[in-house]
């Protein structure tokens, strides 16, 4: 109802501002923002599937009660194959397990071709969804957060790897 209001009124980023606005004051935290260098680089949406009305509407509805629905994620091409996708995931399952959420749910796109709002499936698999509920277009995966703390421990070790082997001596050496 209030996406069709937007579209009629020919406002749709003002009533996605007030439903942002709505839901950080009544829930708290609903996205997260990917920065390289200062610059936007990606961004995700998630909330209770209470505060997503309209999902519902998905085939493979509704959201589990245990889990908060993953409702879009993108990622500005020029930006995109460098992990960004997965470090946003990876944030919001740091702040929905401080927050005592047991998983995170999506509903993927196993036909997607271009950005809209709802999230490839295959990213959301690389990123380690499972399909809970299959569908030939529109599947619901799901994301348990036990295994997203642990898989965050990993790529942080990754990462300790990666910027160690870049010592100072190399990068202060004379030319």
């Amino acid at each position: 109802m209030s996406g069709e209001r937007a579209v009629d009124s020919g406002d749709p980023a003002l009533e996605k501002e007030a439903w942002i606005s709505g839901t950080l004051l009544e829930w708290g935290s609903c996205g997260k923002i990917a920065y390289v260098d200062g610059v936007p680089a990606g961004f995700v949406l998630y909330s209770p599937p209470l505060y997503t009305p309209r999902s519902v509407a998905f085939p493979t509805s509704p959201v589990s009660a245990d889990a908060v629905l993953l409702m879009t994620a993108h990622i500005i091409p020029e930006f995109s194959g460098g992990g960004l996708g997965r470090m946003l995931i990876q944030g919001v399952a740091k702040d929905l397990t401080r927050r005592g959420v047991k998983a995170i749910e999506a509903f993927g796109d196993l036909k997607w071709e271009e950005p809209s709002c709802v999230v490839p499936a295959e990213y959301l698999l690389s990123v380690g969804f499972k399909t809970v509920r299959p569908h030939l277009r529109f599947p619901r995966l799901r994301l348990e957060l036990k295994s997203a703390v642990s898989w965050r421990e990993d790529v942080e070790v990754a990462l300790e790897r990666l910027l160690g082997s870049m010592s100072p001596e190399r990068a202060l050496r004379p030319v």
